[in-house]
């Protein structure tokens, strides 16, 4: 959530920073602004009358012991009307500070000014690429019929224990799915990442921390008797742990890493681009975060980008990465870098990580603070990265390495999968 003083500051940047988002509402600062005016006027009202009473209190005091009953009788009355007059103000001000939040709420993230202008994903800029070509066997198989060739997918069972979008992995193919996550998680912490297994399902106040609430209730599985909702990334729960907490200096940064089963409703999802691993409800990533202070977040945001890049090198995959342009950016981001492979096979690239900073956007929301050695409060700047999303990952590695006589395994895997092949 942005704060108000950044709109009050420069509402004309502020204007400009939204128009590189394709932000349609832009009014909506002035309206901000407007309400903030109300409620410190308001407040004001509240403290003068506030200190008419108490100062009438004393006085009470003293005309008692000077036995002046009437003018202590009148002194009452108006102390009586000042109470009620702060009732009423404290009414209008908790009604002006909900309208004010509501109206904070609906703005996004404003964008970094290395975010490129565009509207489409087709206006993405690319960063950089790397990785050896794929050349495949003659009859190469997308991923989807190897999976049936292999048996390591059953997505018709998954489908009748749960729905469409619910892969059953069995055999190799859930030893592979174990080795990338155990791969994954050894990489980050030997990185310095400390290792959590957060809960996954959250409840409001969490999901509204982090910026899932209100943006995307519809992406989101709602366990609705208990008002829990079941986590679309493990960043939800990981980045709460530091919610309504002031940090010291000494304690940033603070870099975590949590393997976690994502959910993600995809509504109206259909076609060919979402065939087999391509896009599911229930996947699972193995996810970065870190907590930082303002001046080092975007030194941070490079060292988590050269981080999941080494990472996906290390499998040996084709790959690329994209620096998003202010109109495909998510609500949260000041900054975000996509990371994309290419399946041979498939003839397309897949998103396999993003990594973004979010400033201080997300830590406004969760209320995470850090004293400075001065004794200064500030807000603390947020990031995370995919390291990484498993179900391209894994449809990228059965793919590209397919051979005549059967899928080998990157280097890096043998000894967590076992075996140099399937």
């Amino acid at each position: 959530m942005l704060q108000v003083n950044v709109l009050r500051q420069n509402p004309e940047w502020v204007k400009e920073r939204l128009a590189v988002r394709h932000f349609k509402n832009a009014g909506l600062v002035e309206e901000i602004i407007a309400l903030d005016d109300d409620r410190k006027k308001l407040q004001a009202e509240f403290d003068n009358t506030q200190s008419k009473i108490n100062s009438a209190s004393k006085e009470i005091g003293k005309l008692m012991a000077q036995g002046k009953k009437e003018e202590v009788e009148q002194m009452k009355q108006d102390v009586a009307a000042n109470k009620a007059q702060t009732t009423a103000l404290t009414e209008k001000m908790n009604a002006t500070e909900k309208a004010l939040q509501e109206k904070l709420i609906q703005l996004p993230n404003l964008p970094s000014a290395l975010v490129p202008p565009g509207k489409t994903p087709e206006d993405n800029v690319v960063v950089r690429s790397g990785g050896d070509d794929v050349k495949l066997p003659e009859g190469a198989l997308p991923h989807w019929d190897l999976i049936k060739k292999y048996d390591l997918i059953d997505f018709e069972t998954g489908a009748k224990i749960t729905g469409s979008g619910f892969p059953l992995f069995k055999g190799k193919g859930a030893k592979l799915q174990r080795a990338l996550i155990q791969y994954f998680l050894d990489y980050n912490t030997a990185a310095g990442y400390t290792e959590y297994i957060p809960p996954f399902m959250v409840n409001e106040a969490s999901a509204y921390g982090t910026g899932q609430l209100p943006d995307k209730e519809g992406q989101m599985y709602h366990a609705t008797e208990d008002n829990f909702y079941l986590i679309p990334t493990a960043e939800v729960p990981v980045t709460n742990i530091y919610r309504d907490t002031i940090l010291k200096e000494s304690d940033l940064p603070l870099k975590m890493t949590a393997w976690s089963p994502c959910f993600r409703r995809e509504a109206g999802s259909f076609g060919k681009d979402v065939r087999g691993l391509n896009r599911v409800h229930q996947f699972e990533k193995v996810e970065i975060i870190q907590m930082v202070k303002p001046e080092t977040s975007y030194e941070a945001f490079e060292q988590m980008v050269h981080h999941v890049e080494r990472l996906v090198q290390s499998l040996g995959l084709p790959y690329r990465i994209l620096k998003l342009c202010g109109g495909d950016m998510g609500f949260t981001s000041a900054l975000t870098f996509d990371f994309e492979i290419y399946s041979a096979a498939q003839e397309k690239w897949l998103e396999v990580s993003s990594v973004s900073n979010f400033e201080s956007f997300q830590a406004n929301r969760l209320k995470c603070r850090f004293k400075d050695t001065s004794g200064k409060t500030q807000l603390v700047h947020s990031l995370n990265g995919s390291s990484l999303a498993l179900p391209r990952i894994m449809a990228g590695i059965l793919e590209n390495n397919q051979t005549e006589t059967g899928i080998s395994i990157p280097l890096v895997l043998q000894k967590y999968f076992g075996a140099a092949s399937i």
